[in-house]
Order: C-alpha cells, then sequence, then structure tokens
C-alpha cells in the first residue's frame, strides 16, 4: 500500500497538497468567523484585512515553535528552517502569536467588540477549522502520521516507514466533536439571555470550553500517539495543553463569579438589624 501523495506537478511547477490544504482551511474559517460576527450585528469589513495579519503570524508562530522544539535537528540543517511545506507547524506555537495580533487588531478596528465575546465567536470557527485542517494538512504531509502500528486503523505516510497511527484523522474526529460542544455552550447561552433579558451573561464560557477540552486532547494525542519520550518538544506540548486547561479554568471561574454576583437575593432572604 503507498502514502497518500503529498506533491504534484503541473508543467515543472511542484505543488503540495499540504499547502493547498491550508490555503482552503483559512478560506473557510475566514468566511465563517465573517459569517458569525454579522450574525452578531457587527461590521466585517475589516476582517479581510484582520486574516492576512492572522494568517501570517499564525504560520510565523508555528514554524518558530516548531524549530525551537526541535533546534537540534534545525541547527545541523538549517537550510530547512523555512521548508513548511513539509509540515512542521506547530498548533501552539500559531496561537501564541496569532491570537495576541488578533486581538490587538480587532480592538482597532471593532472597539465596541469586547475581548472574551470576540473570543467566543471565533473559538468555534477555529475548532471547525483545525477538524478541517487535520484532514487536509497533516494528513497530506510528509511524517504525518503517528506513531508505529501494526493495527488494521494504521495507514502509511510519505516520509514515515511502516504503518502509522493516523493522529490526523483521530485529531479531526476529536476537534469537530469539541465543535459540536462550543455550539451547544453558544446555543445554551443565547437561550438562556433570550429567555432572562435581564439576567447577567458574561463572555468567555465557549473560549474556555474549547480550551480546557482542546488542551486536553491535544497533551494526550501528544503523550501517547505522537512524541517520543523524553523528547524537548512533546514536552512543551505537553506543558502548553495544560496551560491551556488550567486559562479555560481561570475564565469558567471568572464567568461563573460574575453570574452569582449578579443574581438577586431570593425574596424574603433580608435579615433585619
Amino acid at each position: 500500500m503507498h502514502p497518500i501523495p503529498t506533491a504534484f506537478h503541473i508543467g515543472p511547477l511542484e505543488i503540495h497538497t499540504y499547502g493547498i490544504g491550508l490555503a482552503i482551511t483559512f478560506w473557510v474559517a475566514y468566511r465563517y468567523f465573517e459569517h458569525r460576527l454579522a450574525k452578531r450585528g457587527f461590521a466585517t469589513e475589516w476582517v479581510s484585512s484582520l486574516f492576512l495579519w492572522v494568517i501570517a503570524s499564525a504560520i510565523v508562530g508555528a514554524r518558530a515553535m516548531h524549530v525551537v522544539s526541535n533546534l537540534g535537528y534545525y541547527t545541523a540543517h538549517p537550510a530547512e528552517i523555512f521548508a513548511i511545506w513539509q509540515g512542521g507547524l506547530s498548533s501552539f506555537g500559531g496561537l501564541l502569536l496569532a491570537v495576541p495580533v488578533a486581538i490587538v487588531i480587532a480592538r482597532r478596528r471593532c472597539p465596541e467588540l469586547g475581548v472574551l465575546e470576540g473570543l467566543d465567536i471565533v473559538a468555534p470557527v477555529l475548532m471547525a477549522a483545525w477538524a478541517l485542517g487535520r484532514l487536509l494538512g497533516p494528513q497530506l504531509m510528509v511524517a504525518g502520521g503517528g506513531h508505529p502500528t501494526n493495527q488494521w486503523f494504521g495507514m502509511y505516510y510519505d516520509g514515515q516507514e511502516g504503518k502509522r497511527v493516523p493522529v490526523p484523522l483521530i485529531q479531526a474526529i476529536e476537534d469537530f466533536l469539541t465543535y459540536l460542544v462550543l455550539l451547544w455552550v453558544d446555543h445554551r447561552n443565547r437561550a438562556r439571555h433570550e429567555l432572562e433579558p435581564s439576567s447577567p451573561n458574561p463572555a468567555g464560557s465557549v473560549v474556555a470550553t474549547g480550551m480546557i477540552i482542546w488542551g486536553i486532547t491535544r497533551a494526550l494525542d501528544e503523550h501517547y500517539l505522537l512524541g517520543d519520550i523524553g523528547q524537548t518538544g512533546s514536552i512543551l506540548v505537553q506543558i502548553a495543553g495544560v496551560a491551556l486547561v488550567i486559562g479555560g479554568l481561570a475564565i469558567l471561574l471568572r464567568v461563573h463569579r460574575l453570574r452569582r454576583a449578579d443574581v438577586p437575593a431570593p425574596e424574603g432572604s433580608e435579615t433585619s438589624a
């Protein structure tokens, strides 16, 4: 059985399927984010310029994190530092740079959009994009598989010997299920607010839920399916996953406190002096 082709030629031009997959994923994310913004009554003419900056910063951050995590290899092979068509884009590295860039630009171009409100809007977009991106990105790149396996579900990947755990497919399923959970949380929040318009509805629960679920699954995937024991990059990914979970829990705690703080005391609960 042959691995999935990672490149094809149009005349003398070599086209990498990984790059095409990323381009499609970014386009879908852009249109979906624009749709979710417009649905909530926000202007969207600034989104196109935002995404240009987000794409650039995400690729730079993702590649930088990957290179730092595998510094020994890239020190010996410096010419491959910029070879992103071979894969090697860290999701956490992309987030680490792209999210702050997006927040700064959004605050300037759409000041009426709060930070946590914006993150709640974009969280399902990111999960849908990651689900699609796993299928059109790592699944079609060099060395995209996980640990070696002899199980029936193993697949062959270009640049790797033998059958491998199809981690991109597994992560696509994980991310799609997380996406459905985030849609449910978002729908529940809006339904609650429609039933009780005067009740507090602080932003943050959607993105916090996404941070917790994705942090857990990403760290577990790295530990059991991808990383080598003691490898720096693998350890950093697992630490980042734990940090993401802690951050999500902190946001959920804040949302809970804000809701409790604005809940009126039950009738008759006042005590007289």
